[in-house]
């Protein structure tokens, strides 16, 4: 589970809660009162409607209904910060590499029948198959391209929401303008529209920034930090396929692959306790 990211967002709601209930009064006893009756201010359903309802439809007409339908996918992936290990990769790496050296790269094929990582299994099996070198770089390179081409279009869905909310703050803000000027009398019950109007045109702008900055930019930051992992994972998993290909001692292989990771990552990843470690997480 990915605390960091759940403690921030409940800490930012609070402490944005906290300031809308607060005042402070210098030389006032006591200086500081809280009233929650005031967190009502900041309710407005006009306000809602115009940036959440906006914001959603425009994203919907940005975008095609399969990326739309992933999103469920994209909360599971940024809640799971354990989904990439690149110590597991680099342990399962050295066993094959010495399969490979004692028994050739043909008893191999068992090892990827077995593997759930696809792109891991599409690694072994091109070296099972004897494809040439270079074409079993470009294609795993390929795929790695490929596959951050659609991540990153993933994490744009929701900076185009980070993006959209904002100005429909600003749109709403307009509007509720709008409704005061047209309003705007001292006699009868302009008075007392001005009051509703100014703050529908306060809260959308509100409103908007909490979208954008409390929601939709972190959601998308967290997408690229995952493909970033990924990424890494996967360029491992080449560098060591095209070593065991290559049939380099299993220990040059490990310390090779261990470059990959910080100083401190490489620590708990030399001795095999990555893949005990993998092992049980799966």
């Amino acid at each position: 589970m990915n605390l960091n990211y759940i403690i921030g967002l409940v800490g930012a709601a609070l402490v944005c809660i906290f300031g809308m209930v607060t005042s402070v009064k210098l030389g006032a006893t006591p200086p500081i009162t809280i009233n929650f009756a005031n967190i009502i201010n900041f309710f407005d359903p006009a306000s809602i409607l115009i940036v959440i309802g906006c914001t959603i439809f425009i994203v919907v007409a940005s975008f095609p209904g399969k990326m739309l339908k992933a999103m469920p996918k994209h909360f599971k992936i940024i809640l799971n910060n354990k989904l990439y290990d690149p110590g597991k990769y680099i342990d399962q790496l050295v066993d094959l590499a010495q399969i490979a050296r004692k028994n050739g790269l043909l008893a191999l094929e068992e090892k990827a029948n077995s593997q759930e990582d696809p792109f891991f299994k599409q690694a072994i099996m091109l070296i099972v198959d004897a494809y040439d070198q270079d074409k079993v770089r470009s294609i795993l390179e390929n795929d790695i391209e490929c596959m951050s081409a659609r991540h990153e279009d993933a994490a744009a869905m929701y900076d185009k929401a980070s993006s959209v909310a904002p100005a429909f703050g600003m749109v709403g803000t307009l509007v509720g303008l709008i409704n005061m000027l047209k309003g705007m009398s001292l006699d009868g019950d302009g008075a007392s529209n001005i009051g509703s109007d100014m703050g529908t045109a306060l809260i959308t702008t509100l409103y908007g920034c909490i979208l954008a900055h409390m929601v939709f930019g972190p959601i998308a930051t967290l997408l690229r930090n995952r493909d970033e992992e990924e990424v890494l994972c996967k360029m491992i998993i080449v560098e060591g396929i095209m070593s065991i290909q290559a049939g380099e001692n299993p220990k040059f292989l490990r310390d090779r692959l261990l470059t990959y990771m910080a100083q401190k990552q490489r620590e708990g990843s030399g001795k095999g306790k990555g893949a005990d470690k993998g092992g049980e997480e799966e």
